[in-house]
C-alpha cells in the first residue's frame, strides 16, 4: 500500500505551513481528466511511475495514459491522452466500490474514491427518482470515470497538502447532448452536485464542469477562493477535450508553500 499524507486538519499538531499549497484556477470549466492531469503535473511523475500507479487501481488501466503537449490559442499546454478498452458492462456503485475496497490506492483515497461514487449515484438516483443503489453508471461507470476519480484521489492524496484552494467554477448556458437525449446546461446531476459549490459566469455556450469534477469538490476538503499567499514552486496549464472559441481556455495549477 502506498504511503499516503494525511491531511493537516486531521492532523491538529502538525503545523498548517508544513505542507503545500495547491491552487486550482479554472477558466473555462473542469473535468476529470483536466484535474489528473494537473496533478500529475505537480507530481512530475515519469511514464513508468503513472503506469505504476494506474496498475493499482486496476491491472487494465496500466498503459492507458499519457501526459501529452497541446497548444490552444497558440499557447502550449498539457492534456491527459486517454486510450481505454472499450467496455459495455454496466456497473452499479456497489460494483466499483468493490474494485476501490480492492485496489492499492492509500486509505484516504480509497475514502475519498468510494465517498465520490456515493455522491454520484445519489444525485443520478435523485435525478431519475431510483434509489441510488439502482443507478446504472453507463456514463460515469466506465473504465474512464474509474481511472479520473481513482487516480485523481491517488494523486491529491500522496501530494501532502496543507491547503487546497479552488477558483469558483465557471457555468455557462445552452445544452448538452447525452445518454438520455438532449438536456439543458448544466445537466441535471450536475445541477444537483453544484448545490454547496461556487460558481461565476461563463459567457460560452455547452457544459463545463463535469459530474466527476463537482463530486471530486464535494469530497475533497476544498476552500473557494483568490489566489493563497505562497511562493509559488510548480505550475502547469492544462487543457481538457472541449475548446470554446474567442474565450480563456483551460484550467491553471500552483502549488508552493504558504507565506508565514
Amino acid at each position: 500500500m502506498s504511503h499516503c499524507h494525511a491531511h493537516a486538519h486531521e492532523e491538529p499538531h502538525a503545523p498548517k505551513e508544513a505542507g503545500n499549497i495547491l491552487t486550482i484556477r479554472s477558466h473555462s470549466g473542469l473535468s476529470g481528466d483536466m484535474l489528473v492531469a494537473g496533478l500529475l503535473c505537480m507530481h512530475g511523475f515519469s511514464a513508468d511511475e503513472i503506469n505504476a500507479r494506474l496498475a493499482k487501481i486496476m491491472p487494465e488501466l496500466a498503459g492507458t495514459v499519457a501526459l501529452v503537449k497541446k497548444a490552444v490559442s497558440h499557447v502550449s499546454g498539457w492534456h491527459l491522452q486517454v486510450s481505454l478498452p472499450h467496455e459495455h458492462e454496466h456497473r452499479h456503485c456497489a460494483d466499483i466500490v468493490a474494485i476501490i475496497a480492492k485496489s492499492g490506492l492509500c486509505e484516504q483515497a480509497r475514502d475519498w474514491a468510494t465517498a465520490t461514487f456515493e455522491l454520484l449515484a445519489r444525485a443520478e438516483g435523485e435525478v431519475h427518482g431510483i434509489p441510488p443503489e439502482e443507478v446504472h453508471f453507463h456514463e460515469v461507470g466506465a473504465l474512464d470515470s474509474i481511472l479520473d476519480i481513482c487516480f485523481a484521489c491517488e494523486l491529491l492524496a500522496t501530494l501532502s497538502l496543507s491547503r487546497l484552494v479552488v477558483s469558483p467554477l465557471p457555468v455557462g448556458d445552452g445544452s448538452v447532448q447525452c445518454a438520455h437525449g438532449l438536456l439543458p446546461v448544466p445537466a441535471p446531476a450536475v445541477l444537483r452536485l453544484l448545490e454547496g459549490l461556487k460558481v461565476c459566469p461563463f459567457a460560452g455556450q455547452g457544459e463545463t464542469v463535469t459530474p466527476t469534477a463537482a463530486a471530486l469538490l464535494h469530497v475533497w476538503p476544498v476552500e473557494f477562493g483568490p489566489w493563497p499567499a505562497m511562493q509559488v514552486a510548480k505550475t502547469a496549464l492544462v487543457y481538457g477535450s472541449r475548446e470554446f472559441a474567442d474565450l480563456p481556455n483551460g484550467v491553471s495549477f500552483a502549488m508552493g508553500k504558504a507565506l508565514v
